[in-house]
């Protein structure tokens, strides 16, 4: 019964697109003057002043990306933050979480520090790390990299955990070395662990950089929305907010391009049905 209402592959994005103007519509409507409840706000008018108007927002970003072409070296600065942290973040959790979870010996020792490191608020060392690296973009680069790094790490070593004894024991049975095993057995068992890390991985990126320049920057769209807020301009804010969540939406969907090339191997959902 449930497929009956699965929208087709065709029609999704329509059903997408509809509901974001619907989302977008009510936003506008509802901001009107006149519309909120008296008791809310002091007068009418002010349902705008906290939640913005679409519109003005929609012509803030047409300024930002068309009329002035003043965006481009702030968003530039984000993204090249965002990118750098996220791929140094991913290899090293990468290669930790393969380490310890093919060395029980460290992965037994180095228990205790790394669940103290994964539950310290790391955003706390942002103060930190601009000490240490300066308020340029090194700063921000390592604030995401301690964000990226523990949740690829934990999901890669869970996913060379769970490899199947028995596959494990008839691999070794055919004669398998721990690189063959590490290239055929390990890997493909923690590629779909490291790949839905990779997809959270992907807005924590953006968090470290944000939250780097809100503490000390010149440039950046971090930098962008913390002088709006300054002024109270939650139009420019919300601006803001929508266009680092389109680039983080298109890092996501490269990443889910990747994921569906290197995964060729695995049998879809409708296929696993079939099965």
């Amino acid at each position: 019964m449930w497929q009956l209402l699965k929208p087709r592959a065709g029609t999704l994005r329509l059903w997408q697109g509809a509901l974001l103007l619907a989302l977008f519509a009510f936003w506008h409507v509802m901001t009107q003057p006149g519309l909120i409840p008296p008791f809310m706000f002091d007068n009418d008018r002010q349902a705008a002043f906290f939640f913005g108007q679409p519109l003005v927002v929609l012509s803030r970003i047409w300024a930002w990306f068309v009329t002035d072409a003043d965006i481009y070296p702030h968003l530039w600065v984000t993204l090249l933050e965002t990118v750098a942290a996220f791929g140094i973040g991913s290899v090293l959790g990468l290669a930790a979480g393969l380490w310890l979870a093919l060395a029980p010996m460290a992965s037994a020792i180095l228990d205790p520090f790394i669940k103290a490191a994964n539950s310290m608020p790391r955003i706390i060392l942002a103060p930190i790390f601009s000490v240490w690296f300066g308020l340029g973009m090194g700063s921000k680069i390592a604030l995401g990299v301690t964000l990226v790094f523990f949740i690829v790490f934990f999901n890669v070593y869970q996913g060379v955990k769970e490899v199947s004894p028995v596959v494990l024991a008839n691999a070794r049975m055919l004669g398998a070395n721990q690189r063959q095993l590490l290239r055929h057995v390990y890997l493909p068992s923690a590629t779909s662990w490291v790949f839905s890390s990779l997809h959270t991985s992907v807005g924590l990126a953006f968090v470290g950089a944000v939250v780097g320049e809100y503490l000390g920057s010149a440039s950046g769209v971090g930098y962008l929305i913390l002088q709006a807020e300054g002024s109270f301009d939650i139009n420019t804010v919300t601006a803001g907010i929508l266009v680092l969540t389109a680039f983080a939406l298109a890092l996501d969907a490269a990443v889910g391009r990747i994921e569906r090339q290197l995964m060729k191997w695995q049998p879809k959902a409708g296929e696993t049905e079939k099965l």
